[in-house]
């Protein structure tokens, strides 16, 4: 029988599997955002098992497991890795039609050659077999990325973080990036967490801030720093864009108001993110950075469990459409004076997708093949289908050619295969769109187009 995982998983045309083995399958990988650990890569770790490096802070098996009705010990609890694993093994048959099991699956097959459909029946031979794997030196973290062909990593790192993980991977044969990260910043709901975030930078800076412009002088030379070494982009995970135009925004009076434990009204809270992002956004300019804005999550939903649990545990959902105005109003107000750096942004909503692509339009000025991105599709999008409309939506409404293409925003070392994942959809549909007529058989534009979106697009945008 033929396994799950073959050679031509996904690609259902002559066309389709011809440019994915031909042009997508062998290309190394560009993973330009994710949330690994740069300890652990500096560290070259070896995790115990299986089920440690598997569900050890993934939340989308988590939100898997409770919908499969297992209990929250199994998830986040006190149970044995090998206790949780059974547990995720016995949800994984109900994943089918989930990416999950794509994944699962994928995982399985490219780091540790199991083909085996994972069950309770199976459970108890792949964890032991996987998990004798991983405590060779062969499968530690380095040669993880080594055996997946990865060439970059972008981690997420806090202004406040001192990089001396980075700092020890400075020249490691997979490039390890820092990612500029200041959403703490514009947290101003709490305001008694916001003044400790405040005394954290500070002690990390070596300076007192105690204003406005003091914070502004600090997260310049923090910037300088991350550029120093090796960051090259920045990412803002925020529940929309802010903006205002109303006269007589203060940020200096809202920051030091924070400061003071005081809460801000809805017109100084968006006054002073407004303000705040714009500083960013002109020092991700004036270092030549990229600049990604994953915009659309609905955050801690279930406050029972968030208070148990904390943030990043599977609680998140997507939320409204965006606010097209502030998104335009934003971008205009740092290109007007020509600050704007190249940017990329997510939508989660998949209504946005239109929305989102003939807004990266208005603000292309020829300086950068696509220098304003659509970017991956991402999170809940982050499937076939979701992939599929992406495609579709900056194939028909801009220059799909130009796209710089996934990212596995990622915890898990065991993620990459979200690239190949990511390869065989984009092949599967541009091979059908060949096999449809709508567009040509010309070896020459296919290869192009194939190998940019899959990795040389990203080098080139990122300056890898």
């Amino acid at each position: 029988m033929k396994n799950f995982i073959h050679p031509d998983f996904l690609l259902e045309g002559k066309t389709a599997r011809e440019i994915y083995h031909d042009f997508a399958g062998d290309l190394p990988i560009i993973d330009f955002h994710c949330h690994l650990s740069p300890k652990l890569i500096a560290d070259d770790h070896n995790f115990d098992n299986l089920g440690q490096v598997w569900l050890e802070g993934d939340h989308y098996k988590w939100r898997a497991m409770r919908t499969n009705g297992i209990d929250e010990k199994f998830c986040t609890g006190a149970p044995s890795f090998y206790e949780k694993f059974m547990k995720w093994a016995e949800t994984v048959p109900h994943t089918v039609g989930n990416p999950l099991y794509h994944w699962t699956h994928l995982e399985l097959a490219r780091y540790f050659n199991i083909h085996d459909l994972l069950n309770s029946k199976t459970a108890d031979n792949i964890y032991h077999d996987a998990s004798e794997m991983l405590k060779h030196k062969d499968f530690s973290v380095k040669n993880i990325l080594r055996k997946m062909k990865v060439d970059v990593v972008g981690t997420t790192d806090d202004p406040a973080d001192t990089l001396e993980d980075h700092a020890r991977l400075k020249n490691s044969e997979v490039k390890v990036c820092p990612t500029w990260r200041p959403d703490n910043l514009i947290k101003t709901d709490d305001p008694e967490a916001f003044s400790a975030y405040i005394k954290k930078l500070e002690k990390t800076a070596e300076k007192q801030i105690t204003n406005y412009a003091d914070l502004l002088k600090v997260l310049d030379e923090r910037h300088a720093f991350f550029d120093k070494m090796g960051c090259r982009a920045s990412d803002h995970g925020l529940d929309r864009m802010y903006y205002t135009d109303a006269a007589g925004t203060d940020p200096d009076k809202a920051f030091k108001k924070l400061l003071q434990g005081e809460k801000l009204t809805e017109e100084e809270t968006e006054g002073y993110r407004f303000r705040l992002m714009q500083e960013l956004c002109k020092l991700n300019h004036k270092r030549g950075w990229v600049q990604q804005f994953h915009l659309g999550a609905m955050r801690n939903n279930n406050t029972r469990l968030f208070n148990k649990l904390g943030p990043d545990t599977g609680f998140d959902s997507i939320g409204n459409p965006q606010d097209s105005v502030k998104i335009s109003r934003f971008l205009d107000s740092l290109d007007v004076n020509n600050e704007l750096a190249k940017t990329i942004l997510y939508n989660l909503n998949p209504a946005d997708n239109e929305m989102f692509v003939t807004m990266i339009g208005n603000f292309q000025d020829g300086s950068v093949p696509g220098k304003i991105q659509h970017g991956a599709a991402w999170w809940f999008l982050d499937q076939k289908t979701g992939m599929e409309k992406h495609l579709e939506s900056l194939s028909v409404l801009g220059l799909l050619s130009r796209f710089v293409g996934m990212v596995t925003d990622s915890r898990s070392f065991l993620s990459f295969p979200r690239h190949e994942y990511f390869r065989r959809i984009a092949c599967n549909h541009i091979g059908n769109e060949v096999d449809k007529g709508i567009i040509p058989y010309d070896r020459e534009i296919l290869k192009n187009l194939v190998e940019g979106i899959s990795y040389k697009n990203a080098k080139g945008y990122f300056g890898f």
